[in-house]
């Protein structure tokens, strides 16, 4: 079975792709999702992140505070840094054991991750995907979605890399940019994997697409 990441900057739109794709029938795991769940569920991973940033990363021990923890990062790269040092291996883990479970007969999976390129994730995986937008209509997005100012979301981009780096790393590439039409472009990366996954995966293609 392959595995194939898929990101995109924050406002990208990698959601409803990956929505689209499980309606095709793949398997999604959603990184960002899921580290939240490990972040509030793991004991270990909890006090670990309470060691590196206090107490009041959690409300009562039990629920983020994401308003705080995201105040604290944002403005300091080595705190996020660190904080990622905690939670990704965690998160690496529970998809090795979530993909153990997916059917072979499925073909492939994807593997959601905001930070897939940045952190070298997409080195494990057989292929990748890149969904992009101008970065204006990114900002609209967000700002009617989360009712961010756009001080707030241009320093949340400012953590990501630009598409231009992730670009000479991605195999496929989804344009979300309203004007290209978005299931042809799925459909056809969606046809290409479930071909390349009759193949063995030492003869698979290196693509870029």
């Amino acid at each position: 079975m392959l595995s194939v990441g898929i990101s995109g900057g924050i406002g990208s739109g990698k959601s409803l792709v990956c929505t689209i794709f499980q309606v095709l029938g793949i398997s999604v795991y959603n990184s960002d999702l899921e580290a939240k769940k490990i972040m509030e569920t793991n004991e270990q991973v909890k006090k670990e992140i309470i060691k590196l940033l206090g107490e009041e990363s959690y409300f009562n021990n039990l629920t983020l505070n994401r308003k705080f923890i995201a105040e604290k990062i944002f403005n300091q790269k080595e705190l996020l840094h660190s904080l990622n040092q905690i939670v990704h291996p965690a998160v690496r883990n529970d998809a090795k054991i979530w993909s153990e479970k997916i059917p072979q007969a499925d073909g492939y999976y994807l593997r959601e991750s905001a930070i897939l390129f940045d952190t070298g994730i997409y080195k494990q995986l057989n292929y990748n995907i890149l969904v992009t937008a101008p970065k204006e209509l990114r900002i609209e997005r967000i700002k009617s979605r989360d009712a961010l100012s756009v001080e707030d979301i241009t320093l949340r981009m400012n953590n990501q890399w630009d598409d231009e780096q992730k670009l000479a790393l991605a195999n496929f590439v989804i344009v979300n940019d309203g004007k290209n039409l978005l299931i042809p472009q799925i459909l056809k990366i969606h046809k290409t994997l479930k071909d390349y996954s009759l193949m063995p995966t030492d003869k698979l293609p290196n693509i870029n697409l």
